[in-house]
């Protein structure tokens, strides 16, 4: 009996452009989403990363974002570099060669601070550990050293999303979209108003 396989990839190409559309019929966060999403979070492992992502960075500039390529004394970072996935089984690494691709970005305040907090995290988790930690150089990194994914990056957000009962969105998405700059939008994140810290 012939099989005519090509029909069934059609559908779902067709399948996963509908999807595609569905996501990007999806409203960015109004302000006080941003607001609450950043307040709720600090103390979070992620802080740090979820603020990049805020800043416009994709998932894949997240979790390729090395120590070397961020300047805390003088507060910029420089995205070389990305970590994606194959098949969301194979880590893909990548220097971003293109000049679009490459780019240096100042850090505000929040953002450096949560950085510097991390980095100081991660100092005392390789003492902790000793040789049983991994140096992996990367900034997005697991209690043991080991590098985030992007699968990972994104499952944790979308939990936090949920846990918040924000409405799921993509970071990126909204960072690109969203009308408020994002000084204002970090500035005006101090109130207590919204509720306890998420921890982890």
């Amino acid at each position: 009996m012939y099989v005519n396989v090509a029909s069934h990839v059609t559908i779902a190409k067709r399948a996963r452009k509908e999807e595609r559309k569905i996501k990007e019929g999806v409203l960015p966060w109004s302000f006080q989403e941003v607001q609450k999403f950043i307040y709720r979070i600090r103390g979070e492992r992620l802080y740090a990363a979820l603020l990049l992502s805020l800043m416009g960075l994709r998932p894949a500039e997240v979790c390729g974002l090395r120590w070397e390529d961020v300047d805390l004394e003088n507060a910029t970072i420089v995205i070389a570099n990305t970590r994606t996935m194959m098949g969301n089984r194979y880590v893909v690494e990548k220097n971003t060669k293109s000049l679009a691709g490459e780019r240096d970005l100042p850090l505000p305040e929040l953002v450096l601070g949560a950085l510097k907090a991390f980095r100081a995290l991660q100092a005392e988790e390789r003492l902790a550990l000793g040789e049983a930690y991994t140096v992996s150089g990367y900034v997005l990194v697991h209690e043991a050293g080991d590098a985030f994914t992007i699968k990972q990056l994104r499952r944790r957000a979308y939990r936090l999303m949920e846990l918040l009962g924000l409405r799921r969105v993509r970071l990126l998405t909204h960072a690109r979209r969203a009308s408020p700059s994002w000084p204002t939008m970090v500035s005006r994140t101090t109130s207590s108003r919204d509720g306890p810290h998420i921890r982890t």
